[in-house]
């Protein structure tokens, strides 16, 4: 039966008309495409070349472990490096008013959340006292940064900073040193004195 006379064929059931028309072609298209795209997806992922999920995780797995290794040459300064050298740099940062205002905008979107915007505290410790739970040094807050502390809740953040991003939130964080904004948190750790 050809299509006019097909479209031209009229059922009544209980006084409702039915036109036994076509679906549109553009419709039939995208139905058909989409079965044969799921075919060769099946078949790509299943049987030939494409990465299992087990594989997308490995490689996964692999990349964070890179940069986790590479976080921690960041913090480390690099291999055989001299610390007493790494915190001079550090410091030498921290001196720099670019780098400072660099480390601002990243605080701001990663760290405020927690320890307040002018570095007053909150769930996290208070940032502009002379208390320190672990260690005022620059190395060691490219070290807490880096690594996070996990019983403390604070995350890891060397995998997701850049090397000059992870430098330039020290000197931000050593530039609050002394600023005592108003709601400043009670102090916490141990007394230090800075250079």
């Amino acid at each position: 039966m050809d299509r006019d006379k097909k479209n031209e064929e009229i059922h009544v059931y209980d006084g409702i008309v039915e036109h036994d028309n076509f679906l549109p072609r553009w419709w039939l298209a995208i139905l058909y495409g989409s079965i044969a795209f799921a075919f060769g997806y099946f078949m790509h992922y299943t049987f030939g070349p494409g990465a299992t999920i087990q594989e997308q995780y490995d490689t996964a797995v692999r990349e964070y472990e890179v940069a986790k290794a590479q976080a921690a040459v960041v913090t480390a300064g690099g291999p055989g490096s001299d610390p007493a050298a790494r915190e001079q740099m550090l410091l030498a940062w921290a001196k720099d008013a670019g780098h400072r205002s660099q480390g601002k905008a990243v605080y701001e979107g990663k760290c405020a959340v927690c320890h307040g915007s002018l570095g007053q505290g909150g769930i996290g410790p208070n940032l502009t006292d002379d208390y320190w739970i672990h260690g005022s040094r620059h190395i060691e807050m490219a070290q807490v940064i880096s690594e996070g502390v996990g019983d403390k809740g604070m995350p890891p953040w060397g995998a997701l900073l850049k090397d000059d991003e992870l430098k330039s939130v020290v000197a931000h964080v050593r530039s609050l040193h002394g600023t005592n904004p108003p709601g400043s948190k009670a102090p916490q750790g141990e007394k230090v004195t800075f250079e």
